[in-house]
């Protein structure tokens, strides 16, 4: 029997379409895809699609190269 892979959600704190909101109910948003929610946008797209978010995109951020 073999084990099933461990899941690769993308953190949704790292994508540069991933908001935090002021209502309390539904502190989470993703832009792409222009939703709100109680739980991590990823793991909402997971449970709806059965797919991995297909519209993560890095946040800019500085060069962290030495």
């Amino acid at each position: 029997m073999t084990t099933p892979a461990p899941r690769q959600d993308p953190a949704c704190g790292r994508c540069r379409h991933y908001r935090v909101t002021w209502q309390p109910h539904q502190p989470h948003a993703c832009q792409a895809f222009g939703f709100q929610s109680r739980e991590l946008p990823s793991l909402v797209v997971r449970r709806e699609s059965g797919q991995a978010c297909g519209r993560f995109e890095p946040r800019p951020g500085p060069d962290r190269r030495p």
